[in-house]
């Protein structure tokens, strides 16, 4: 599991760069029609560049808050609940939430055969919808993946890697 943990971490690395690239991008986009806009000459298609560059933004660092423990969590009754049962609520979390990620790949699976089908592009400057759809499944895949390896290491390991490698009593 240490070795899948490993190929995991790297290909979180691998997507969160990507999602920051995507920010990069978003805001090379967003400064360059603004200043055009004041110039009177605005970058055709920055709607539709930056709109598709917010799904690599977005979903390219979902495994990574995953993985640091950023997702939203109640914690009113964690206190009063043995270790064992917040373990317990842990693992079955982070197996509904890999379902979900898993329904989410399926259904943008889905839509990116019916974009390719009918031949689905962006408004104005026509690029693909499918290929985003695509990357959007591919990323979804990733973070249920990591997920169910989390959902995994706490079950087996009594490890939880939001805690940096502490374990959970």
């Amino acid at each position: 599991m240490t070795r899948l943990r490993l190929w995991a971490d790297r290909l979180i690395g691998l997507a969160a760069a990507l999602g920051a690239a995507g920010l990069l991008f978003v805001m090379l986009v967003i400064l360059t029609d603004v200043i055009g806009r004041t110039l009177g000459h605005p970058l055709y298609g920055a709607q539709d560049l930056s709109t598709m560059a917010m799904v690599i933004v977005v979903f390219g660092a979902m495994a990574l808050c995953d993985r640091r423990g950023g997702h939203i969590s109640v914690d009113l009754l964690e206190r009063r609940f043995s270790g064992r049962l917040n373990r317990v609520l842990d693992i079955v979390s982070a197996t509904l939430g890999a379902v979900i990620f898993v329904s989410l790949a399926w259904a943008t699976w889905q839509s990116a055969a019916l974009s390719q089908l009918l031949n689905l592009s962006t408004n104005l400057i026509n690029l693909p919808k499918a290929w985003f759809q695509w990357v959007l499944m591919g990323f979804s895949l990733l973070t249920a993946f990591s997920l169910l390896l989390r959902a995994g290491e706490l079950a087996f390991r009594d490890l939880d890697i939001r805690q940096d490698g502490e374990t959970n009593a």
